[in-house]
């Protein structure tokens, strides 16, 4: 296990004022704090930050090197497992489904609810909503799962050709698939009933003349075929799975990258610590604190860990948040000026799709069959995929189409001395020539003449897929090490600039760490770790 000094005292007034100047990401809970709060001191040799796809690589990596690791992840571990009820269900959620910080930003803080370390967080900032993920396995846990590898020609358009496609192609993302097991829906299973909107978003597509491929994903597809012989209660087979997937089988970070890191016995996760600042201590040496929170937020605690190691892997929203902070209050000197800058959405859109002369079903399978990849043009390549709508009761010849593609606004995110904290800056007319010129006609010839599309993002900009903030190049090099900061890396959706070449993220921020992993292990465990 992680070899650990620690010291421990009771925070009086005083610790709790400084503690509240500090602030949390995501802000402090509404109700009343405890009267005093326990503060532990510690050592580690490694910290990440965070444990979606960039901490889950980095944690097994550094392990399998002989490098012991604590990861922090300020969210619950949520198990699944055949008739589980881990997840709240897409069509009635609860207060799982949303982390308790959210609420004042999305409703004000007149709205009563209650408070829950909840599965998503929603940063509100100008112009833009990003949605990121909370809990063990960060977004893994909650992304429909599209596990979609650039093309080259995309990729070295959009991202360093520095990064070497023709290795990634050969070494990493093969790694990647084989970690989260990918593999596409049977055409047993699309046969049956609950399949029918995925079968028409095919048919229309290629009808339109426009490709169609199935999409891998990280599924063990037998667990659906499963439900559709009434051998467990649906998920799959209902489009239930859209926040979560109770019955298991999907290989998220949680039980793959994670659990072989936990394996090893040398990575400690500790789930519920919400990580407020990053301070450097000394060249080369870095304060890391972080608030022990119960299911309600509620600090219940202060961790401070000094180390030699940080690699944040927060997600872009809370990893840029925390590198702005630092900037901005000093608490590490000189970073980049790039920092904050260069964020993108990946040019996110979600529609509704309703034809009164379709029956989608009043049942839908999901989560993802079919995509349209649209890539010829580098300038232009885009992606349309089908989403299934939660249970409903009724047939409301209704789905979902979700696009995407590359994208050239940027954003980005400054500090508010006010609220002590970094906010985004979008363009309002930001992603609007790929989405409008491109992503919306292709997602139109899909629908139909007799097709109804309604764009989310219309009624609320938003996107579930951002990057940037850290980049690399401005900010940090190939391996995500933060320019002229030893020991600091960022190994995340931050380090992406902006677009992942007309695919969702995950496959890309996992080759990227997986590839700054190798090269980390060779040159800087020893030296530096």
């Amino acid at each position: 296990m992680t070899a650990v000094r620690r010291r421990t005292f009771l925070a009086g007034s005083a610790g709790l004022a400084a503690a509240g100047a500090a602030g949390t990401l995501g802000g402090p809970h509404a109700g009343a704090a405890p009267a005093r709060i326990r503060t532990t001191h510690e050592e580690h040799r490694v910290v990440v930050i965070g444990s979606g796809f960039g901490g889950g690589v980095s944690a097994l990596r550094l392990a399998q090197a002989g490098v012991p690791v604590l990861v922090l992840e300020r969210g619950r571990r949520w198990a699944t497992g055949p008739n589980a009820t881990t997840f709240p269900h897409a069509a009635a959620p609860d207060k799982r489904a949303l982390w308790y910080a959210s609420f004042p930003q999305l409703f004000g803080r007149r709205v009563s609810v209650d408070p829950y370390v909840g599965l998503f967080e929603a940063v509100v900032g100008d112009n833009m909503t990003a949605v990121c993920a909370a809990g063990l396995g960060g977004g893994s846990l909650v992304y429909q799962g599209m596990s979609l590898q650039p093309a080259e020609h995309v990729f070295n358009a959009h991202l360093p050709e520095a990064l070497d496609w023709q290795t990634m192609n050969r070494v990493h993302y093969p790694r990647v698939a084989r970690m989260l097991r990918l593999a596409t829906a049977p055409d047993e299973l699309i046969r049956s009933a609950p399949y029918r909107a995925p079968r028409i978003f095919a048919r229309n597509a290629r009808r339109a003349g426009l490709p169609v491929s199935k999409i891998p994903m990280p599924i063990d597809w037998s667990y659906a075929v499963r439900e559709l012989r009434g051998e467990m209660a649906p998920s799959y087979t209902n489009g239930d799975s859209a926040i979560g997937v109770n019955n298991g089988g999907k290989h998220s970070v949680d039980v793959t990258y994670l659990a072989a890191a936990q394996a090893t016995g040398r990575v400690t996760i500790r789930t519920q610590h919400n990580v407020t600042a990053v301070e450097q201590i000394a060249k080369g040496r870095w304060r890391v604190r972080a608030d022990r929170i119960d299911t309600t937020g509620r600090v219940v605690g202060h961790t401070v860990i000094s180390t030699g190691t940080v690699i944040l892997a927060a997600g872009s929203p809370n990893t840029t948040r925390l590198l702005v902070k630092a900037d901005a209050t000093g608490s590490i000197p000189d970073l980049p000026d790039g920092v904050g800058t260069g964020w993108g959405t990946n040019a996110d859109r979600i529609y509704t799709w309703t034809n009164p002369d379709e029956s989608f079903g009043a049942t839908q399978g999901g989560p993802v069959v079919y995509g349209s990849l649209n890539w010829d043009d580098p300038a232009t390549a885009h992606t349309i995929i089908q989403a299934s709508l939660p249970p409903m009761g009724v047939d409301a010849r209704t789905t979902m189409m979700v696009g995407y593609g590359v994208s050239t606004s940027r954003g980005r995110w400054v500090f508010d001395r006010s609220r002590g904290e970094a906010v985004l800056r979008w363009p309002a007319d930001g992603d609007s020539r790929i989405q409008q010129r491109h992503i919306d006609p292709a997602a139109h010839r899909i629908a139909g003449p007799r097709g109804i599309l309604t764009d989310t993002n219309e009624l609320v900009p938003s996107t579930w897929h951002a990057l940037g903030g850290a980049n690399m190049g401005s900010v940090c090099d190939l391996e995500g090490r933060v320019s002229g900061h030893r020991g600091l890396y960022v190994l995340d959706g931050a380090l992406i600039p902006g677009t992942t070449a007309a695919c969702n993220p995950s496959m890309t921020i996992a080759a990227v760490a997986e590839r700054a992993l190798d090269r980390i292990v060779a040159r800087d465990v020893g030296p530096i770790i």
